[in-house]
């Protein structure tokens, strides 16, 4: 399974909104689970949310709970990300990723639980 991380990334202002996108290609995309991570310069890279395979359930990170929503489509092989209310700490590399193992989708996922990686697109929040 290969994923690249597409359109929507960028410059946006404080309370400011952007969606990011993610498709897959090489594999059968429903049957993974997926979600978001991100790495701020610095730091250690940060589980964003997570969706199982249906798309049913999801799991956030406390830091983005009530902002962000995490959706996929499967038809597409695309994985989404919509950002709301966004703040300057949400500056980062966002990266994309995917498991080969069920994931249920009712806890966070782990840097090291990922199987495979999109090559991360930049968000940078201005005050």
């Amino acid at each position: 399974l290969r994923c690249s991380c597409g359109a929507g990334g960028g410059l946006v202002q404080a309370g400011g909104s952007l969606r990011l996108s993610c498709t897959a290609s090489g594999g059968s995309f429903s049957r993974y689970g997926v979600g978001w991570f991100r790495q701020a310069p610095g730091k250690d890279r940060e589980f964003v949310a997570g969706i199982n395979g249906s798309g049913v359930r999801k799991y956030y990170g406390e830091s983005v709970q009530g902002r962000f929503s995490i959706s996929r489509d499967n038809a597409k092989n695309t994985l989404y990300l919509q950002m709301n209310s966004l703040k300057p700490e949400d500056t980062a590399v966002y990266y994309c990723a995917a498991r080969s193992r069920i994931y249920g989708g009712n806890h966070p996922l782990t840097p090291d639980g990922m199987d495979y990686w999109g090559k991360g697109t930049q968000v940078t929040v201005s005050s």
